[in-house]
């Protein structure tokens, strides 16, 4: 896991894209062998001059796993910057948006915010934003746009 894990953050952007697969999956299926390289993941997120296949894989791989109480802030952080940055690629704010819906069941404080942030983005956004956007709209029986 250590091997792979240390192909995923090479700079080297064929050798992390083949890296991300393996560790997507087992994001998805066996979570707890990445929950302990979570905090290096999390540290990567905003890393100066990170490609943006490393950060969309984490976003996707946070999806899946149990963020420990010491990152959530960060994660949180990260992922709210993430969809209000117009220069972010569409799926790191997919992900993110989905992440950010996943804490707010445990801060619903962020609920609000996170709503205003799909309304003021909405317009500018794409059918991926769109599209996770509406079900937490939905979620949270807020009128879709």
């Amino acid at each position: 896991m250590d091997e792979l894990l240390h192909l995923f953050i090479t700079d080297e952007y064929r050798v992390v894209q083949r890296a991300a697969w393996p560790i997507g999956l087992l994001a998805e299926t066996q979570p707890q062998l990445l929950q302990k390289h979570l905090p290096l993941l999390v540290s990567l997120l905003r890393k100066p001059g990170l490609h943006n296949a490393v950060r969309r894989n984490i976003t996707r791989i946070l999806q899946y796993l149990q963020i420990p109480e010491e990152l959530k802030g960060e994660v949180m952080d990260a992922c709210f910057s993430f969809i209000c940055d117009v220069q972010e690629k569409a799926a790191v704010k997919a992900f993110s948006l989905t992440i950010l819906e996943q804490l707010s069941k445990e801060y619903p404080e962020i609920l609000p915010e996170i709503i205003t942030v799909i309304e003021e983005r909405w317009e500018y956004e794409t059918a991926a934003f769109h599209s996770r956007a509406r079900k937490i709209l939905k979620k949270n029986k807020k009128q879709s746009i």
